[in-house]
Parts: structure tokens; C-alpha cells; sequence
């Protein structure tokens, strides 16, 4: 269920050299307090009008500081990169993944609270300089899929996670700024909605904003900012009477009919949704034999839209489908619903600067893509929670060998790939210590949040009323 097709922007532009870290032009001193200058010869693919990468001489010793740190982990990460892809582990099974990393990070000064948050495998590092400051939380995902292994990159995610981390921490202790790094190891993002339980539990309350990244096949030094599906799942039980096939099928009530039934249905729904809408679900039978009527038939259906509220609408037709089978076979239905994931809102404020850094410092193509991804991630959540960014970035990969393939597994853990997500914890890092420092770029980080995830409520709101009203 979760993890998703990632949309990475083809390059639409010259390459331009990159300036050495140690030799770039100081620009306008008063950049700190929220006056830019560019440093980007062109505007960034996804750039507000006007917004423009600032830096000063404070600046880029801080991305100085920032770059080094992470170079010089390079190594360290690359080691616990493919241990995990050595050791993968299911959801909430990532017992070696949360040893290993709760280990380093500790190793890395962090205050670390292992089987944090009521959950086995979840656990935090932190690290807090001064007093006050702003709270910079990063994701860092561990779980592996079946049969395939770590199909999705999540070694990757992680150690971009653990080099953001290490970054702002030196940071805050080499400019002396008060601030606050919290590094939450997630378990079970493929399959379990991990991290909805971590914001039950209030993980990201103290969080003014949240960021990690996740791997894709695409072009070189390309990047994506695009959106995802929102989920609703439904698991829907018939319950029907048994009776001999052929000697009397007229005693039974036929569970599988009704399966049948709402399969159908939902196919033909299709041709009444939108053409970025999804439907799709499984047969689910207990002890069926061809000479008896089934008496009972399970269903899984997930339910998937651009936006919740639209998933919500699909979803109570979905519903009417179960309905009308049951009242046909004179069946029970039962429905329990299962975790909602929500779309990802990747706030403008901070995917603006993400954009604009990744192509001034990296020369990497940052875009928007048009809609939502074909995928999900209990991620989403996290962004109607806290301010947040989950870029997608590019890795090499053969055609045909993209995400949940064994294919991706292997290109994932060659050095292109973990270039390239330092690379991206190298910028995100960046974006963080601008929401530390910034009071200005701040504000806009809030405004953002606050219009973004109230449109979607307000909308959800209407929608929820509606169907209420036509019940």
C-alpha cells in the first residue's frame, strides 16, 4: 500500500558548472534576515515569481559546514545503507535496522530513545543546541517489501535521513545557534501506516517542520516535487449460508455471488471515474469447495484519489456497490475500514527553496509534477500535521527496473545511487537550517501550511456534509 510511483522532471536545460564550495561570491549581507539575491542563472522549474536562492558570506559557511559533514560521513552512511539492504525486514520487523541505526546515531552524539513511541522498531535521536530555536524534524524509513527486498530504496531514505541530521547538528554547534534536530526512525511505510501511529502518539508535536526524501528511476540530477494519491481502504466480509451445490443450491446464500457482484460493479464504475482515480481489490475466499455453496467471501478494495476528499467521494460509491451485492444474495456485509492515507501536501515555501538550492548549489532539475503520483505514503499525514517536504530523487536504473521491482533493489544500492541521495540531504539540510535562521522564509513556511491544509479541509468538510446529507 504504500511507497509510490515517483515523477522526476526531464531536464529541460544546459547544464551550468557547479561553483566550488569553497570559492562562491559573497552576496548581500542582509540575506540572513530574509533580503535574497540569486544565484541561479535561471529560475528554478518550480519558483513562485520573484523567488530567488539568497547567500551571504555567513551563508555559505554554513552550507560549507553542511557539505562536509556529509562528505565526510560518506563512508559511515554507505556501510549502514547496505547492511540494510543486506538485512531487509518487513513492517514492523525492522528489528537489525532499528539496532543499527539507534547505534550510530548515539555513536553521533544523539540522544537516542530506542522502541520509541509504544511501537517496537520506531525510535528517535536527538539533539538540541542552546535554548529555544526552531525544531527541524527528518524522517528515516526501514521496512523492506516481500519477496523483493528493499525494492523501494528505504536504505536510501534512511541514511538521506541520518545525513540531514548529522549536518544540522554540526551546524548549530559550529555557528552557535540555537535550534533542535529530531530524527524519527519509522517502521512499517509499505505495509501498516507506520507513521500514522507515530502522530497518534505525538512524535511530530514538537516538529516546526519535517523533511526526507525517497528515491526513483529518472534522469540524472533530477528531482520531484509532486503530489500523491490519498487512500481509503476498505475490507469488506459477506456472509452467506452453506448447501450442497447441486442438491439444493436454493438453501444457500452464496457469499461469492456477491463477491462476483461488486467486482463487477466496480468495474463498471470505472468508466463514471476520473482518469486519475483508482479502484482496485481482491477475492478473498475460506474453505471453498466447488460442491458448496460459500457461506463466506472477503474483500479488499483500496480506494485512491489526487485529494481525501475526493478519495471520500469515491469511496461512499465504492460502498454502494457492497451494499447492492448484499441486498442481491441476501448476504451480511460487515465493513471495517482500514488506515487512510492522506495526499501529500509538499508546502510551496519550502519546496520553492528546495528548487531553487538544488539547482543553485547541484545543478539539480527540481519540478512539480502535474497532479498526483500514481502512489501513496503514510507521509501524507504528516503533512496535514506539521509543515513538510518529500522530495523524490533520481538514481539510474535500467528500463523496466523501477520501484517494487527486483531490478530497483539492485541499482539502489550501487554508488550512483547513494551519491545521489547525499546529493538531496546535502539541499534539504540547506532548506532546514533556513527555517532555523529565518524568520521571514519561516513565515511563509506557515502561511503556506496553514492555506494549503485548510483548502483541503474546508473542502473535505463540504464533502463529508454532502454525503451525509444524501445518506
Amino acid at each position: 500500500m504504500g511507497c509510490f510511483k515517483l515523477w522526476i522532471p526531464r531536464r529541460r536545460f544546459r547544464r551550468s558548472a557547479r561553483t566550488p564550495a569553497n570559492s562562491r561570491t559573497p552576496r548581500d549581507s542582509n540575506s540572513m534576515s530574509g533580503e535574497k539575491s540569486s544565484l541561479a542563472d535561471e529560475p528554478p522549474a518550480y519558483a513562485a515569481p520573484g523567488y530567488q536562492v539568497y547567500g551571504d558570506e555567513k551563508r555559505d559557511a554554513v552550507v560549507r559546514t553542511i557539505e562536509t559533514t556529509i562528505d565526510d560521513a560518506s563512508a559511515d552512511l554507505r556501510d549502514v545503507s547496505l547492511a540494510m539492504f543486506d538485512h531487509p525486514e518487513l513492517a514492523y520487523k525492522e528489528k537489525y535496522a532499528h539496532d543499527l541505526l539507534t547505534k550510530f546515531m548515539r555513536s553521533q552524539g544523539f540522544e537516542v530513545t530506542e522502541h520509541a513511541f509504544g511501537l517496537e522498531t520506531a525510535w528517535s535521536a536527538t539533539f538540541q543546541h542552546g535554548h529555544g530555536g526552531r525544531t527541524i524534524g527528518v524522517n528515516s524509513e526501514m521496512d523492506a517489501l516481500p519477496g523483493v527486498g528493499h525494492a523501494c530504496g528505504h536504505p536510501l531514505i534512511a541514511i538521506v535521513g541520518v545525513s540531514i541530521a548529522l549536518a544540522l547538528k554540526k551546524a548549530l554547534v559550529e555557528h552557535d545557534v540555537a535550534g533542535k534536530v529530531v530524527l524519527l526512525g519509522t517502521p512499517a511505510e509499505e505495509n501498516g501506516a507506520g507513521k500514522i501511529k507515530l502522530i497518534d502518539a505525538g512524535a511530530y508535536k514538537e516538529m516546526d517542520i519535517c523533511l526526507m526524501a525517497h528515491p526513483g528511476p529518472g534522469p540524472a540530477k533530477t528531482a520531484g516535487t509532486g503530489s500523491s494519491l490519498a487512500i481509503r481502504v476498505l475490507n469488506v466480509e459477506f456472509f452467506g449460508h452453506t448447501s450442497h451445490a447441486s442438491a439444493a443450491p436454493w438453501e444457500g446464500q452464496n457469499a461469492l455471488d456477491a463477491a462476483v457482484l461488486v467486482y463487477n460493479a466496480v468495474s463498471m464504475l470505472r468508466q463514471q471515474t476520473p482518469p486519475d482515480h483508482r479502484v482496485h481489490g481482491i477475492i478473498i475466499g475460506r474453505d471453498w469447495a466447488s460442491n458448496i455453496i460459500p457461506d463466506y467471501a472477503k474483500m479488499k478494495y483500496i480506494v485512491r484519489a489526487p485529494r481525501f476528499a475526493q478519495a471520500e467521494i469515491l469511496h461512499a460509491r465504492v460502498m454502494n456497490c457492497f451494499k447492492a451485492a448484499g441486498l442481491a444474495t441476501s448476504c451480511k456485509v460487515e465493513t471495517t475500514n482500514g488506515e487512510d492515507l492522506y495526499d501529500l501536501v509538499q508546502n510551496d515555501a519550502l519546496a520553492a527553496e528546495f528548487a531553487s538550492v538544488s539547482k543553485a548549489l547541484y545543478d539539480v532539475q527540481v519540478g512539480d509534477a502535474p497532479g498526483a503520483i500514481g502512489g501513496s505514503t503514510d507521509f501524507g499525514n504528516v503533512t496535514y500535521a506539521v509543515p513538510a517536504l518529500h522530495p523524490s530523487f533520481a538514481i539510474p536504473t535500467a528500463p523496466g527496473n523501477g520501484n517494487h521491482t527486483p531490478g530497483f533493489t539492485e541499482w539502489a544500492r550501487k554508488p550512483a545511487a547513494h551519491e545521489a541521495a547525499l546529493v538531496v540531504a546535502k539541499g534539504l539540510a540547506v532548506v532546514g537550517w533556513k527555517a532555523i535562521v529565518d524568520d521571514a522564509f519561516f513565515g511563509q513556511v506557515r502561511e503556506a501550511f496553514e492555506r494549503q491544509v485548510g483548502l483541503r479541509n474546508e473542502e473535505l468538510a463540504q464533502v463529508q456534509q454532502d454525503l451525509a446529507a444524501n445518506a
